[in-house]
């Protein structure tokens, strides 16, 4: 039986995880209200990954073709040799079903059609509510704004790396740096093929893919570093120091670091997986999702699509089961595979930036292997990819 027709919902974040958690709720017949500190939902960011498990989500809440429309078809994933730019390892992602693509969209894009898909299914959109705090001790959750205080049955963090109601949950945690420090930026798209490209060096690599069809190039780069103090993706970059990281990186690179204006700069800082995700209160209910639950370093193009998991996994259960029932099974159905994914995200960054004989061997291996059976680093994956998270409770029923 549905749960969710009338129920009051107050969703902390207007991010990708909070506006389509906030379409699917809505369309169940919840009464939801969005939180969002910013004084407008602006154009912000830069490229993001969405992965054929994070566009089953989207083709799930009926934003299929709006995916199609802003989204970038990938047609493979190469991993370079920076200093060359030779090809390690070419995979072809052409040959996947149609409903298994993998999309390169702009972050804006996305946030747009969310917020339209949200506001179009009822829910309210509150901008300039900068939360101060969650009460979890009451009857009910409690959300302490600078104009005071608002309440619901249900209340949902999805508010990011410094979530309140993480906080709230599990008390304060300390991340620690990672010794990496990240680069984002887009430049003008130069007719580049329609590929995400990995290049690997010694204690660094390089992505970037094409944006809104062709005409912008996403550019993400991590350097390993022995310090960093500030944990923020907006701060303005040193572009001589960016460029100087990669002096020795391929011609094409060079070009493209070149072409950079401006970019955000951050140190990359490793967050656990939170130990509590959620709580039932005597007349409502607290949960987290996405980066508020379990933050997870960019190395495997998987925040944005783990967070629209969270969300229809997290929508099926409050509207099917009872509260105590839909919290156990959140957290169990969702916390082993979130573990997997930043696991593999870890090793990704271990491999990416091998030096000396080991790089040597690794790329060698990785060349046989594509050489011999092209297909089997994809099908590597299948467990990642081929999750439909849409269909994972009635599978568990």
């Amino acid at each position: 039986m549905a749960q969710l027709a009338g129920q009051s919902v107050i969703i902390i974040g207007a991010g990708i995880a909070g506006l389509a958690l906030a379409r699917a709720l809505a369309l169940r017949g919840a009464d939801v209200q969005v939180l969002e500190q910013a004084a407008a939902i602006a154009e912000v960011g830069a490229g993001l990954q969405i992965a054929p498990n994070g566009a089953a989500v989207l083709r799930g809440l009926g934003l299929g073709d709006d995916l199609a429309r802003i989204g970038l078809r990938a047609g493979g994933v190469d991993l370079r040799d920076g200093a060359s730019g030779r090809a390690v390892l070419r995979m072809d992602l052409t040959k996947r079903p149609q409903d298994r693509d993998y999309f390169c969209i702009h972050r804006a894009d996305l946030i747009d059609v969310l917020r339209r898909g949200a506001l179009q299914a009822g829910a309210q959109i509150v901008l300039n509510a900068r939360v101060e705090g969650v009460d979890l001790s009451g009857q009910a959750p409690q959300v302490q704004l600078p104009s005071g205080t608002v309440s619901a049955p249900l209340i949902i963090g999805a508010d990011g790396l410094h979530s309140q109601l993480r906080a709230a949950l599990c008390g304060l945690s300390a991340p620690f740096f990672t010794g990496q420090v990240a680069w984002r930026a887009t430049i003008a798209g130069d007719g580049g093929p329609d590929r995400v490209q990995v290049f690997m060096g010694a204690g660094r690599h390089l992505v970037s893919y094409p944006l809104r069809g062709g005409m912008l190039r996403n550019i993400v780069a991590v350097q390993e570093r022995s310090a960093w103090t500030r944990e923020s993706w907006s701060g303005a970059a040193d572009l001589p120091r960016f460029a100087a990281a990669f002096a020795d990186f391929a011609p094409v690179l060079r070009g493209w670091i070149n072409a950079v204006q401006t970019a955000g700069e951050w140190g990359l800082f490793r967050h656990p997986i939170a130990p509590v995700w959620g709580r039932i209160l005597p007349k409502g209910a607290a949960y987290i999702l996405g980066d508020a639950a379990h933050p997870t370093l960019p190395f495997l193009a998987q925040g944005a699509s783990m967070a629209l998991e969270d969300g229809a996994v997290l929508a099926d259960l409050l509207d099917s089961s009872a509260p105590d029932s839909a919290l156990a099974r959140y957290q169990s159905l969702r916390a082993p595979r979130v573990a997997r994914i930043i696991a593999a995200a870890n090793a990704n960054a271990r491999n990416y930036h091998l030096a000396g004989a080991r790089k040597t061997i690794a790329h060698m291996g990785l060349r046989t292997l594509g050489a011999l059976a092209p297909n089997v680093m994809l099908r590597r994956f299948d467990w990642l990819y081929s999750y439909d998270a849409t269909q994972v409770v009635n599978a568990q029923r």
